[in-house]
C-alpha cells in the first residue's frame, strides 16, 4: 500500500493529467490501451469490481504498467473527474 505522501502525489499527478487531457476513463478504454501498451499508470477505485480488477492487473502486468488502488470509491472518483457517473478505472498516458 502506498504511503500517504505518495498517495497525495498520485492524486496531484492524476488531476494534472485530467486537466491536460492525457487521462483515459473507463474499463473498456483502459483495457484496450493496455493491450497496445500505451499507458503510464492505471488507477482503480477502492471498490472496483473484483473481475475488473483481475483483468486490469493481468494486462498491466504484461505491459509493466503500475496499478494504483486509490482511497476513493468509484462515486468519489467520478466526482473528482467531474463526471456525472461512477468511475472505477482510469489511466494516464505517456
Amino acid at each position: 500500500m502506498a504511503k500517504k505522501k505518495e498517495v497525495i502525489e498520485d492524486v496531484r499527478d492524476l488531476k494534472a493529467k485530467l486537466v491536460e487531457g492525457k487521462a483515459i476513463i473507463g474499463t473498456q478504454r483502459v483495457l484496450k490501451a493496455l493491450k497496445t501498451g500505451s499507458l503510464k499508470t492505471v488507477y482503480l477505485a477502492k471498490n472496483c469490481p473484483q473481475k475488473t480488477k483481475e483483468d486490469i492487473v493481468y494486462y498491466a502486468g504484461l505491459c509493466e504498467a503500475p496499478v494504483v488502488t486509490l482511497e476513493q470509491t468509484n462515486e468519489e472518483l467520478g466526482t473528482f473527474c467531474k463526471k456525472n457517473f461512477f468511475v472505477s478505472v482510469l489511466a494516464t498516458q505517456d
